[in-house]
């Protein structure tokens, strides 16, 4: 019995060696398993910073944009109202070239009757030469209009605009 008891003996602890050893090797295993999962959360939480990070760009890059948007819609309004200045001034310009050189030639007219151009003839229409060669009147010429019956009408156009 006593050679029973000594060899049970040796194999409970062998067995409670292999049981230490095995119990050592799951602790090691739960370590590494336990530092894999604080890494694993700490870069949760890096990327949950980062997500977050991002969003407030995103945010932030959004608000630029609707800023860009109405600076662009307030640089057409004012390139538009330039345009438009920009247009009537031309207009006046032309307007005023056009009456100093009517105003040129009645001058010529006066003074240097060489240069004078006379205003184009005006062209019947069949039916009024037809009239005109039997004896009747010819029609009445238009009254000329614009700035001091010049003819030069650019600036009521510009205002019509």
């Amino acid at each position: 019995m006593v050679t029973l008891l000594g060899k049970e003996q040796v194999d409970d602890d062998e067995k409670k060696a292999y049981c230490e050893e095995k119990m050592d090797a799951a602790e090691d295993k739960k370590k590494v398993l336990d530092l894999d999962i604080s890494d694993l959360e700490k870069a949760i939480e890096e990327t949950k910073a980062f997500i977050e990070t991002v969003t407030e760009e995103i945010a932030a890059l959004a608000t630029g944009i609707k800023a860009l948007d109405k600076s662009v819609i307030q640089a057409t309004d004012q390139r538009k109202a330039e345009n438009e200045e920009y247009k009537s001034t031309m207009a006046e310009n032309s307007a005023a070239v056009e009456l100093l050189g009517v105003a040129k030639n009645r001058l010529n007219k006066f003074y240097n009757p060489k240069l004078y151009v006379a205003p184009p003839k005006r062209e019947l229409s069949e039916e009024d030469r037809i009239a005109v060669n039997m004896g009747g009147t010819p029609p009445p010429t238009e009254a000329p209009g614009g700035i001091a019956g010049t003819g030069v009408a650019v600036f009521v156009q510009v205002k019509a605009h």
